[in-house]
């Protein structure tokens, strides 16, 4: 008797179900318990209860970006949103007081316009636009006796005072070597293991998803160290001494990259001096003795040289800044205004616009009651319409329960808790919880509806849990009706544009592979092969977590990315060619058939797919 294959869930609820792991945070959890509560308890103290409700929204906001990371990166991803998010208030308090409805849905939605092409940017460009309307709608729906400067002041005083928090507070790690650099430190090392755990698993079936965990840890590691600096120039030795760490692991990624191209195994001591190194980074200690592979191919001649110019690095202790290729303006501007963010930005537009316009047509029918506060509405609606988050459909599921859980549990918190400490204690409880909650996104709502419910009621506002659900369904249904409405060009806009951005980037590392064969490769051209190589993976990486994200959207949305994941997967098998070209013509200076052979068939299976996408996509050029 067979037994009954279980059926599988379908993409999108899979996704709604689907929670990240590891281990607990607990610096973060720290620096959390240590934001809004406090600050709300010293604003309660000095009688400024509203300055304090809007500096401890900032920190909870803060804290929503509070990922893992080095000091240096944390200043751009915690500081610019908080930037934004005080513009956001401060123009939203002001248009607030001095426009009528219409007008004001109206500014609204020219700002969710901006706001949304801006986000296509990055991750930080998103949290900033986030923060943005979010803020925006604070400031005009919750009205305060405080001046609107005087509540950007807070709102920066609060997202600071986490930023501060995060400099000032050790992390594990820290004291290893010095304690500015431990993000660094760790996401270097990072490096290191991914390169011995791809060794580990050349010539074996696990070999791409090893490939692509070393993308993913390199593209941390050049996060680390892309924050703002005071100085061009790494100005301590320690910073300098990772800088050529980082550097030295570049030409190991490539190597490790050609021999699981090749399915050349070497011996099983290939890995060791790599997990060397990332230990003596980890423990900022030498390397001593390092074992050599065998020299029986290029790219185990590679790994070898690779592994004696790191050692070298290593023992030197100085190094110059990483190779990156910077973003233009010009690059700026075609993701603010090409297809992902004129779709993204329209979509934005009419979600915040139609949830303010709503939400005004509720206050003045009194739906809200005595209180004039309408704002849960629109800042509801950011975050349901924001891709980042998931799926839509599993967005709005997530909000939906998140909230209801989050009103139920403050509720029942709010009819035995004293007034204010009670809820002061609440709101401290919430703010070290969010790192934790982040995992998921409807325990990350329902974690921010009990703070903010807490947050309000000391500020004056009456229990409104069963108000706060009605709107978040509202506004759930408000965003899943404007993401499924048919929008000017094609659709799929985010998807296209990643595809555009990746097969673009591999285009220029292989055209620079191919004429670096015609001349003597030099240092500085290796150090733009490695960063062309860093930005044809990182585009790549980025492009299929688009495409995963729309593939698990409902089917009418879904089918618009059909066949996208085979061409992104073309393109990765064309940089680890073009990867293995490198390295074999650094050797021998010149191609084997093998290498143009595939070159020819991975460039001819891209060419089928040019009409049906509209990319353009990279030919084989005629010097090979």
């Amino acid at each position: 008797m067979s037994r009954a294959t279980p059926r599988s869930l379908p993409p999108w609820l899979d996704h709604t179900l689907r929670a990240q792991r590891g281990p607990v945070p607990w610096s973060a959890v720290t620096r959390g318990a240590l934001s809004a509560g406090p600050l709300l308890l010293a604003a309660v103290l000095a009688g400024r209860t509203s300055l304090g409700v809007v500096a401890a929204i900032a920190a909870m906001l803060a804290g929503i970006n509070d990922r893992p990371g080095s000091r240096r990166t944390s200043v751009k991803r915690l500081g610019m949103p908080a930037l934004a998010g005080a513009v956001g208030l401060f123009a939203g308090t002001y248009a607030g007081d001095h426009l009528g409805a219409v007008t004001l849905s109206l500014l609204l939605t020219g700002v969710g316009l901006v706001a949304g092409g801006v986000s296509a940017i990055g991750p930080v460009a998103s949290g900033a636009g986030t923060q943005l309307l979010v803020a925006c709608a604070i400031g005009a729906g919750m009205p305060l006796p405080d001046e609107g400067w005087q509540r950007a002041l807070a709102y920066l005083v609060g997202a600071g005072w986490l930023l501060g928090l995060r400099l000032a507070l050790p992390t594990p790690g820290s004291l290893a070597g010095d304690f500015r650099f431990d993000g660094e430190r760790e996401a270097v090392a990072a490096v290191y293991d991914a390169v011995a755990e791809l060794l580990d698993a050349v010539g074996t079936p696990h070999a791409t998803t090893r490939r692509v965990a070393l993308t993913a840890a390199l593209d941390h590691a050049q996060d680390a160290f892309a924050g703002p600096r005071l100085r061009r120039y790494a100005s301590s030795s320690a910073e300098r001494r990772l800088h050529a760490q980082y550097t030295a692991a570049l030409p190991l990624a490539e190597a490790a990259t050609a021999l699981a191209w090749a399915g050349e195994a070497g011996s099983g001591r290939a890995a060791a001096g790599p997990r060397r190194l990332a230990t003596a980074v980890r423990e900022n200690t030498h390397t001593g003795p390092l074992p050599a592979p065998t020299r029986s191919a290029p790219a185990l001649r590679a790994l070898d040289d690779a592994l004696l110019r790191a050692a070298e690095a290593f023992d030197q202790a100085e190094g110059s800044d990483p190779p990156t290729r910077r973003r233009t303006g010009k690059d700026l501007l075609r993701a603010v205004f090409g297809a992902g963010g004129r779709e993204y930005g329209l979509r934005v537009a009419l979600c915040f616009g139609a949830s303010a316009a709503v939400a005004q047509a509720l206050h003045h029918a009194r739906w809200y009651g005595q209180h004039e506060h309408w704002y849960w509405l629109p800042a509801t609606a950011v975050f349901l319409v924001k891709p980042d988050l998931g799926p839509l459909a599993s967005r709005v599921l997530c909000r939906a329960a998140g909230t209801v859980l989050g009103a139920l549990v403050f509720a029942g918190f709010a009819a035995v808790l004293p007034r204010p400490e009670g809820l002061i204690a609440l709101v401290a409880l919430s703010g070290a919880l969010i790192p934790v909650a982040t995992r998921h996104f409807a325990a990350q709502t329902a974690v921010v509806t009990v703070l903010v419910l807490a947050l309000v009621m000391v500020g004056g506002e009456p229990q409104a849990s069963a108000g706060r659900i009605g709107e978040t369904l509202l506004a759930c249904a408000i965003v899943l009706l404007v993401g499924h409405l048919p929008m000017p060009g094609q659709r799929g806009g985010t998807v296209r544009a990643r595809l555009t951005a990746a097969s673009r980037a591999a285009q220029a590392y292989l055209d620079h592979v191919l004429r670096e064969a015609d001349t003597d490769p030099r240092d500085d051209s290796r150090a733009l092969r490695w960063a062309l190589r860093r930005e044809a993976y990182r585009t790549l990486a980025q492009a299929r977590t688009a495409i995963t994200l729309a593939a698990a959207e409902l089917p009418a949305l879904a089918r618009h990315s059909e066949g996208a994941d085979h061409i992104v997967a073309t393109l990765e098998r064309l940089v680890d060619t073009t990867t293995a070209c490198a390295v074999h013509l650094d050797d021998s200076g010149r191609l084997t058939p093998r290498h143009t052979e595939r070159l020819t068939e991975l460039l001819g299976e891209l060419a089928e797919d040019r009409e049906r996408v509209g990319l353009r996509l990279p030919e084989l050029p005629l010097a090979v």
